[in-house]
């Protein structure tokens, strides 16, 4: 593969004129344009929110729920939620098989976003300008930490006799522990800062471990063989190293930089091949987004 280097892709002209005013960070609009583009995907991001909206209440103490809503419901959106859903419904599981997994996830992913906006402004030139903070940094800190906690009670909370899903949850749980861990987002986000992502074998290490860990829950929750898990495991890694690239915008490599989209494309399609044509037609469709 050719040397990865930091992607501008945005299909659809209204998200790029979005992407271009704050590329690190997709707006709601941009969900609701990739909603319109295809309505499986519009019906499985209702689930997921409508399933942390029952669980992140507003409710005394107001010091702890109300900045606790605010950044899970304001955090950018990221593709591991939705593919989670999608890879337990390619493999044979049921949507509510995995809406919790797929609620944590998201809370993972806040966190995560939580924490990266208390970094110094020293950070990468891609990164965007700090926002301006609607808490003070203890607040912000204290309640990333707490996120990341009731990400996992929430999985936890999934399991079910009746679907005899227990085995399946604490694997999807040391899953999440391993990609948001050393070994994951924080093994990602230390080089980011170490090496200010300036050479392109650094981008695509930092992307890999911040963005391309997620993808193998809805597999394990659907009840799937180990094939099925690793296939589907490389192509969400594909899925999340793209959306991760297109974020880091830099010009003067347009061309070199849409031939490494291509190539990470026809290799997520091709992982996909080993499923039904008819089955892989709504989670390969991720791929054309226009959040991409």
């Amino acid at each position: 593969m050719a040397a990865l280097l930091p992607i501008s892709i945005n299909p659809n002209p209204l998200a790029k004129k979005m992407s271009r005013s704050n590329p690190s960070r997709p707006s709601r609009t941009t969900v609701a344009i990739m909603s319109q583009d295809h309505p499986y995907w519009a019906s499985v991001h209702a689930e997921i929110e409508v399933h942390l909206k029952q669980h992140i209440l507003v409710r005394p103490p107001l010091s702890v729920s109300e900045p606790m809503h605010h950044f899970v419901f304001s955090a950018p959106p990221s593709p591991g939620p939705a593919l989670c859903v999608a890879a337990c419904e390619l493999v044979g599981g049921h949507r509510d098989q995995a809406i919790a997994a797929a609620a944590a996830l998201h809370l993972m992913h806040a966190a995560a976003v939580t924490h990266e906006q208390l970094l110094s402004t020293d950070g990468p030139k891609t990164k965007p300008k700090p926002r301006p903070m609607v808490h003070s940094p203890g607040i912000e800190l204290l309640t990333g930490d707490g996120i990341f906690a009731f990400g996992y009670e929430l999985l936890a909370k999934s399991m079910d006799p009746a679907q005899n899903n227990s085995d399946r949850i604490l694997r999807v749980i040391i899953e999440m522990t391993r990609a948001m861990g050393s070994q994951g987002m924080v093994d990602g986000q230390y080089h980011e800062i170490l090496t200010l992502c300036k050479q392109s074998r650094y981008y695509k290490y930092v992307c890999e471990k911040k963005e391309g860990g997620f993808h193998a829950c809805g597999t394990i929750l659907g009840g799937a063989g180990e094939e099925e898990i690793e296939r589907l495991r490389r192509y969400g890694l594909c899925v999340g190293v793209t959306r991760a690239f297109s974020n880091r915008v830099e010009e003067g490599n347009e061309m070199e930089t849409m031939e490494v989209v291509k190539e990470l494309r026809s290799l997520a399609l091709k992982e996909l091949e080993f499923f039904h044509e008819g089955k892989a037609e709504a989670i390969s469709s991720f791929l054309h987004l226009s959040s991409l």
